[in-house]
């Protein structure tokens, strides 16, 4: 049933007057009118509805719609939970940062990669510092040396505006 939009035209919504039916085997039933089809499905006490409203004739399928849209319920859950959420942490950082303050740094962005998030590491100029790029640079290189074991830039320092910003992705 893949590839079926989550809203489904059913029963007298379709406004075809012929259309391809399959059964709720998936047999197929060849082509028949509308009114046909609606009977046919009737007399199963199951609804008609239209996967594939583009096709020439539209294809029907017969099938029971709150078990079908129960199904697509529950394989959506199924799909959320596999999904990972990847978020990216900040850190900021400044040109004349001390040793011990850039080590303590790196550490909480140590404990963040290592649940598996992205790091964002920004240094962040100020006046004159703005004359002094490459001690920026130098900063954040340290800094992204200090997390080497456990993450790898995806996003080398670059300078965006008074700031410098390099991202850190998580060592698989």
């Amino acid at each position: 049933m893949s590839g079926i939009s989550k809203e489904l035209t059913i029963n007298e919504e379709i406004k075809a007057k012929d259309v391809r039916v399959i059964s709720e085997t998936g047999e197929q039933l060849g082509i028949m009118s509308l009114r046909q089809a609606l009977d046919l499905a009737a007399e199963k006490n199951l609804d008609l509805a239209a996967i594939s409203p583009n096709a020439q004739p539209p294809v029907c399928r017969i099938l029971d719609y709150g078990k079908f849209k129960y199904e697509q319920a529950r394989k959506e859950k199924e799909a959320k939970k596999k999904q990972k959420i990847v978020s990216v942490k900040e850190i900021r950082l400044r040109p004349g940062i001390g040793d011990n303050d850039l080590r303590t740094k790196a550490n909480n962005a140590i404990k963040f990669l290592q649940k598996g998030d992205k790091v964002k590491v920004e240094l962040r100029f100020r006046g004159r510092e703005l004359g002094h790029k490459d001690i920026g640079r130098e900063v954040i290189m340290k800094f992204i040396e200090m997390l080497s074991e456990f993450g790898e830039p995806s996003k080398l320092p670059k300078l965006e505006g008074n700031n410098m910003v390099a991202i850190i992705d998580p060592k698989k």
